[in-house]
């Protein structure tokens, strides 16, 4: 039997992909490698911006008691210790409900995806290796080895999100071009302490070429970062890295209780040369790999898979084929901004440790847009703002109903939005023809002034905004023909009209 959509990989990118697939009805299977889950917290910051994205997919309430605020730095000096704000917090406001990173470590943030993908009637098939594929006009043939030994599963369409080693890539033969600085290493670790506050962020700075880092994780243990000398021994055993501990602390009564996890990183700067080949796509660090400053590579990941996977959706009910060129072209030069940041941050480190330890708004990645994009062609319309291409933001809201929410509760399914506010868009709105195939429309109108909403969208007058399932602006106008609204997102939709 052939399914709509094979996932190769089950980290947060892959995860993603299947949590939105699942949600549309899409056919799915999603298969790993591994026996089970990431063990490590490696990849820790979850940005405001993913965070709006697993409030749609109903991750969120799973992931928010799993995680907690960063805290604040403790720089050692001696027997001195500095306060530093690495994150600064930011009140929650009408347009951006969830305003500030959360620190979750990687395994808590994969088990909130696996837990909403289980509530979705979807689940990872671990052990279950993919060894080759091929794909003709029709769909992709995968061979995999898992439990059962050598088999095949026939899918429509592939999607690679199983890491900078990727198998799919290879497979698919796109080049992965970048850089990997073997000198530069640092071991990542998960470890129980006994005698170190848990108020702070630890940091001591560069110490005869090394510097080391202990983050408090939400559930008692910390995040080891302890970068080595090009001459150091890159031991993982126990032993070792409590000595390597030890040195760095000198007197402090701090001792290693336990490490629950470890591994040797290396710095990958990489971005693959095509997102796409004909059925074959790539997502999350199958496609860009970035240095861990920042808190990038995986927010970068999740939104590709939240890009595709409603693309996906649209082309499997009838939508042009085309539509899934749009993949590669709004999220490559996406990873390509945010490699250039993670790198410039992660090389001002390495001058100082202090140096890249400030975050400011670009890491939140609530500013990035597809303004200009192929999916938001034509003239701007310099009476609102955000305009085709843009995040779509919240705002408090009352509609024709009288009934007081929030835009983000209107956004939240898999389905387009229109929000029209004056009598001659309510109007259009009505009139707007649908197509009874994928994923739906849910109309929204306002009545009486809605000051708010106004103001964040700088609408005076009448306005219709069209929002993509991925919270993007589609179209907005001042609430003209139908027909016309329409024709501006015909390449987005199936053919066929309710």
């Amino acid at each position: 039997m052939m399914i709509d959509v094979l996932i190769v990989g089950a980290g947060a990118s892959g995860l993603t992909m299947a949590t939105d697939l699942a949600r549309r009805g899409v056919r799915t299977r999603v298969v790993d490698a591994a026996e089970a889950g990431f063990p490590g917290s490696r990849a820790k910051g979850v940005q405001p911006r993913t965070l709006e994205v697993f409030d749609d997919l109903g991750v969120l309430p799973l992931l928010q008691p799993r995680s907690t605020l960063y805290p604040p730095l403790g720089v050692h000096l001696g027997p001195l210790r500095l306060r530093r704000t690495m994150i600064k917090l930011h009140k929650v406001t009408e347009d951006v409900p969830h305003p500030n990173t959360l620190l979750s470590p990687q395994y808590a943030t994969d088990a909130s995806l696996r837990q909403r993908l289980s509530e979705l009637g979807g689940a990872v098939e671990y052990n279950t290796r993919l060894l080759s594929h091929e794909q003709d006009v029709d769909g992709v043939t995968a061979t995999v080895e898992g439990a059962f030994g050598v088999d095949q599963i026939h899918a429509r369409y592939l999607v690679g999100a199983d890491g900078g080693g990727s198998v799919v890539r290879r497979g698919a033969k796109i080049p992965f071009e970048g850089t990997t600085d073997e000198s530069d290493r640092m071991i990542v670790a998960d470890v129980t302490l006994n005698g170190l506050s848990r108020d702070r962020w630890h940091i001591w700075p560069r110490n005869a070429g090394r510097f080391m880092g202990l983050c408090p994780l939400p559930d008692g243990k910390f995040q080891l970062m302890l970068k080595l000398r090009p001459d150091d021994p890159a031991d993982l055993a126990p032993e070792a890295i409590e000595r390597m501990v030890r040195e760095f602390v000198g007197g402090t009564k701090i001792e290693v209780a336990e490490i629950h996890w470890s591994s040797l990183w290396r710095p990958n700067i990489r971005l693959a040369e095509h997102y796409r080949s004909a059925r074959v796509f790539l997502i999350g660090d199958a496609a860009h790999v970035h240095p861990p400053a920042g808190g990038q590579g995986l927010n970068t990941g999740v939104q590709d898979a939240y890009n595709l996977g409603w693309k996906l959706g649209q082309v499997l009910a009838g939508a042009p084929k085309a539509l899934l060129d749009t993949y590669e072209a709004e999220r490559q030069p996406i990873a390509a901004r945010v490699l250039g940041l993670s790198t410039e941050v992660y090389a001002r480190m390495g001058d100082s440790p202090l140096a890249g330890s400030k975050r400011g708004d670009e890491e939140r990645q609530l500013s990035l847009s597809y303004r200009g994009g192929p999916l938001a062609l034509g003239e701007a319309n310099s009476s609102m703002a955000p305009n085709a291409g843009d995040r779509a933001p919240d705002a408090p809201i009352t509609d024709a109903a009288g009934r007081a929410k929030t835009l983000f509760d209107a956004f939240r399914g898999p389905h387009f939005t229109l929000v029209a506010i004056g009598s001659r868009a309510v109007s259009t709105a009505a009139e707007v023809a649908w197509p009874s195939q994928g994923a739906g429309l849910v109309r929204v109108h306002l009545v009486g002034q809605n000051d708010a909403f106004r103001r964040i969208y700088g609408v005076s007058g009448d306005g219709l905004i069209l929002v993509r399932p991925d919270g993007y602006i589609a179209a907005a106008t001042d609430g003209g023909d139908p027909a016309s609204l329409i024709g501006r997102v015909g390449a987005m939709l199936p053919a066929s009209a309710s």
